[in-house]
């Protein structure tokens, strides 16, 4: 078995590697081009960012599997997959925006067992590693001690598609008035981030990638959260949902009765 606190240090490494960059270049002159719609947007420095991290953590591991957002794939034998999205929030980053960053996951036999998402402009660090606890950085962080759902500050993302964001601002007339307020800050990472450190004390959106959650699930688990889908399973890309078990239970009833599973 891989040490996994050498796996987080090599993530917080390879992310450290290209957040100078990104700081640089955000907001600034980018080569941008759109995917699967006019609000899911790439750029130069979203491909740079991915072919580094590739290289930094291929020739580290030559034996891991490696998953990137943009495309960049490896095969791997080691039983350890890296899962990347080199910039996390890239209409954020495009516009100079706080609220992009670099996620690195690590998942052993197919299970997530190392996270690290890097903020390039505020500098903030979170890294966990199954087992040995969260930080921001380099101090422990816990989730929030909330227990009551209409105290609870909440954050939330919408899909790329015209459909899915309509219904999903529909859902949001039925749980703004039962939460203490919502934020949508444009980037599911450091989102997952924020409910570990207890800056926002939930956070759940549907339609999100692997390299979405990859790291964010880990760092929210080993700061004390839970982290699943509306059944309370294993989360996937339809719905995620992140939370103190505090309100936990609470939070799934409502997103069900607001139809979050249908949008």
């Amino acid at each position: 078995m891989p040490d996994l606190l050498s796996l987080r240090d090599l993530a917080l490494r390879t992310a450290r590697s290209v957040a100078p960059e990104l700081a640089r270049r955000a907001g600034g002159s980018l080569d941008t081009n759109t995917k699967s719609s006019t609000t899911d947007l790439v750029t130069d420095a979203d491909l740079w960012s991915e072919n580094r991290i590739a290289e930094l953590l291929h020739d580290a591991r030559p034996d891991d599997a490696i998953q990137c957002e943009e495309g960049t794939t490896v095969t791997g034998t080691s039983g350890v997959r890296w899962v990347v999205d080199p910039i996390d929030g890239t209409t954020n980053f495009v516009y100079g925006h706080p609220g992009f960053s670099v996620s690195i996951g690590a998942e052993l036999d197919g299970e997530p067992a190392v996270g690290v998402i890097l903020d390039p402009i505020l500098g903030d660090e979170f890294a966990a590693a199954l087992g040995h606890g969260a930080t921001r950085n380099g101090t422990s962080i816990t989730v929030s001690n909330t227990t009551v759902l209409s105290e609870a500050l909440l954050a939330t993302g919408f899909g790329y598609q015209p459909d899915r964001r309509r219904r999903q601002a529909e859902g949001l007339v039925e749980i703004l008035p039962r939460v203490r307020d919502i934020r949508r800050m444009g980037g599911a990472a450091l989102d997952l981030a924020s409910v570990a450190c207890g800056r926002v004390d939930a956070f759940f959106e549907r339609g999100l990638a692997p390299w979405d959650i990859a790291a964010g699930i880990v760092i929210v688990r080993e700061a004390g959260g839970r982290v699943c889908d509306l059944s309370e399973g294993s989360p996937t890309g339809d719905l995620v949902v992140a939370a103190p078990e505090g309100i936990l239970s609470e939070l799934l009833s409502l997103l069900r009765s607001s139809g979050a599973d249908r949008t």
